[in-house]
């Protein structure tokens, strides 16, 4: 799941403001489940516009919608167009992809995010969510014992923990576990701590963001 967190209302006010008619565009997937972007928070944001246009004496006018995905085509239906053509910008509550997505979709439209995006992550308790993931592009979940230390290791180290980890806490933060003694003791504990005699060849980071944007192909779905 992507997280994100809203932006600073003043920001997303000081984008608003330079128009009259807005439409705030929720996202249905990863933002609602992150409590960032659903129909919850569009309408928050959207009464929060209206009552800051109102003290401020300025002219705004607001719709909102919420769909299920920014970052597929197919949820952008004809009820969402019309409102994005009849709107001078969009607020999207979606994640960078989805602001990306929308603004690819309709050409010429000005959008605008109200959300920072933050990372892959789960909910480990209801209002928590904890990075998992940083798409590298190469797994290496199998050897790890599902731990991965490219998104949980503060240095993204490969081959064990570095020697500033102390009681199992990370030496750049005291309040994280060190990635490396959660591998430990998951390795352990199914009984695959051989692992730790095998050191890792260099990471080809050419399959992460270090190669340049990624595209992925399935030439037996792609439209011919």
């Amino acid at each position: 799941m992507i997280t994100a967190q809203r932006k600073p209302f003043d920001e997303i006010y000081r984008s608003a403001s330079r128009h009259r008619k807005i439409l705030v565009l929720g996202c249905g997937s990863c933002m609602t489940v992150c409590m960032a972007g659903g129909e919850t928070e569009v309408l928050t944001l959207s009464q929060q516009l209206e009552l800051a246009a109102r003290e401020r004496g300025d002219q705004l006018q607001i719709r909102m919608r919420t769909i299920t995905r920014q970052c597929d085509r197919e949820f952008f239906d004809d009820e969402t167009a019309r409102l994005v053509f009849e709107s001078e910008a969009v607020i999207s509550m979606a994640c960078g992809v989805g602001v990306q997505f929308c603004a690819e979709r309709f050409l010429g439209a000005t959008v605008y995010p109200a959300l920072n995006t933050q990372f892959y992550g789960a909910t480990v308790q209801p209002g928590v969510w904890a990075e998992r993931c940083v798409g590298c592009g190469e797994c290496i979940l199998e050897s790890t014992g599902g731990i991965c230390p490219v998104a949980r290791c503060a240095k993204t180290l490969l081959n064990g923990p570095c020697g500033g980890s102390q009681d199992g806490k990370c030496e750049v933060n005291d309040q994280q576990d060190c990635a490396w003694q959660l591998i430990f003791d998951r390795l352990k504990a199914s009984e695959r701590i051989a692992f730790f005699a095998k050191i890792r060849a260099p990471k080809d980071w050419s399959r992460s963001g270090n190669g340049g944007p990624r595209t992925i192909v399935r030439e037996d779905v792609t439209l011919q």
